[in-house]
């Protein structure tokens, strides 16, 4: 029977992935595609996406450390990462980019979601990253508890897999103007997102008046 420090890394890690959340930012980002290439595109940021948080599970203390990045540090690269795709969603320049490219989009990597901001700073942001570095190193690095919070870190990415099947579905009823209102107003949101993942960082070093966070 799974414990219940199971069950609370699998909320934890719910509510930090935010399934729900992501659906709608899923249809924003491929506002236009087909279901098969939105399938693509959901498969390879979750595959990503996953080997990322289970790298970071395993290693990520001695990954940032090595190479001498704090996280506070991670966390503002990701929030300046993150308002740059906020500006793109609130001015529709990645649909213009589509239109103008047409078919021809499909298989340019620019107008590609999966890896950026999909795969990061989305599913695996700084705040998963960090996430999967807190539960992973609760037991001491025993094998076996950090095997078992991977597991959960999957079931989730599997929640976010089940979601994003459901865009095609959702922008449908939405429809193209509704599509672009909740484009718009998603924009906002990461803006607004990517300023908390700065103003965290800003915290953890020092620099809001926290204690500095190596």
């Amino acid at each position: 029977m799974i414990g219940a420090e199971y069950i609370t890394a699998f909320v934890t890690l719910f509510v930090i992935i935010d399934p729900i959340g992501l659906a709608p930012v899923f249809i924003a980002l491929t506002l236009g595609e087909s279901h098969r290439a939105r399938l693509r595109i959901a498969l390879r940021a979750l595959i990503i996406a996953a080997v990322l948080l289970t790298l970071f599970g395993i290693f990520g203390d001695k990954i940032l450390a090595g190479i001498g990045i704090s996280m506070p540090a991670f966390r503002i690269a990701g929030g300046v990462l993150l308002f740059l795709t906020a500006l793109d969603m609130l001015f529709e320049r990645r649909t213009k980019r589509r239109e103008a490219q047409g078919e021809e989009h499909e298989a340019d990597p620019e107008t590609d979601p999966s890896v950026f901001p999909l795969a990061t700073p989305l599913l695996a942001g700084p705040g998963a990253m960090a996430t999967m570095i807190l539960l992973a190193g609760r037991e001491g690095g025993d094998w076996l508890h950090v095997v078992v919070i991977i597991a959960m870190m999957l079931l989730v990415l599997c929640c976010v897999f089940v979601m994003f099947l459901l865009a095609t579905p959702i922008e449908r009823a939405l429809g193209r103007t509704g599509t672009m209102v909740v484009t718009r107003l998603l924009g906002m949101l990461l803006a607004a997102l990517a300023i908390q993942f700065i103003l965290d960082g800003l915290h953890g070093a020092g620099l809001m008046g926290g204690s500095p966070v190596s």
